[in-house]
């Protein structure tokens, strides 16, 4: 099975294609951003493919990271990876930023709980926790770092992510043993591939996990948009469909 997985819920815009045999991929690209992910996506996409031999018609899958994240950059990946999915008439998947970031700590083991955190901002993280064996102990939700601590317990903790510095903090102060592993913004897209080669389309769906409200006011009441106008989603969608096609 071959898989292209995106990524831009975080800091970042991402894509990778992988074999379930490969042990490296086949291509990958990643570039450290805070905005401006609609337009960097899909020229990283095409940038990808244009190493992979057979191209689009070559995938049997598509991955993409459903959050915790930025709002508008989850929707941007959605899109795109719905797109391609459709046009290359095959399975999507979802994977959670926070699995991903905590895989490769859960891959060797460790003898005590691994978090993974990412800053929420207003002295709040996006957490998910898992046991020395890869079982889940925390689900993902929005918290303080004085519940996350409470909520994790005595450690020894192993923490991964742009949120383990908050909750490293708060732990040393209660005397919980606590580690930093990474403070890494985003996941490595290649771990965001492996989990999307194991997950399942109907347990593991391309639908956004937000934790929280987006920080938006809709207004009273909406104007009829202009003839030929299309919203963020339906733009992104129809570029990368036209992109697999090509």
């Amino acid at each position: 099975m071959r898989i292209l997985a995106i990524d831009t819920a975080l800091p970042a815009v991402s894509a990778c294609v992988l074999d379930h045999d490969g042990a490296e991929p086949v291509a990958a690209e990643s570039i450290e951003m805070e905005r401006g992910h609609a337009e960097a996506l899909l020229p990283l996409i095409k940038r990808v493919m244009s190493k992979v031999e057979g191209g689009f018609a070559s995938l049997d899958r598509v991955a993409v990271t459903v959050g915790p994240g930025s709002f508008t950059g989850i929707r941007i990946g959605l899109a795109a990876g719905q797109a391609i999915a459709l046009a290359c008439k095959t399975e999507i998947v979802g994977v959670s930023t926070l699995a991903a970031l905590a895989a490769p700590l859960i891959i060797d083991p460790f003898d005590g709980v691994v978090a993974a955190a990412i800053d929420a901002r207003h002295d709040k993280v996006y957490i998910a926790a898992f046991g020395p064996d890869g079982r889940p102990l925390l689900s993902p939700r929005r918290i303080n770092a004085h519940e996350a601590l409470r909520a994790l317990g005595t450690g020894p903790l192993l923490l991964t992510g742009s949120g383990a510095p908050l909750l490293a903090k708060e732990a040393r102060a209660r005397g919980v043993p606590v580690r930093i592993a990474s403070e890494r913004p985003a996941p490595d897209i290649a771990l965001v591939a492996r989990l999307g080669l194991a997950a399942q389309p109907d347990t593991a769906p391309a639908r956004p996990l937000y934790l929280k409200e987006p920080d938006v006011t809709m207004p009273a009441a909406r104007p009829t948009a202009p003839k030929g106008a299309v919203g963020l989603g339906d733009a992104a969608a129809r570029a990368a469909a036209a992109a697999a096609q090509a």
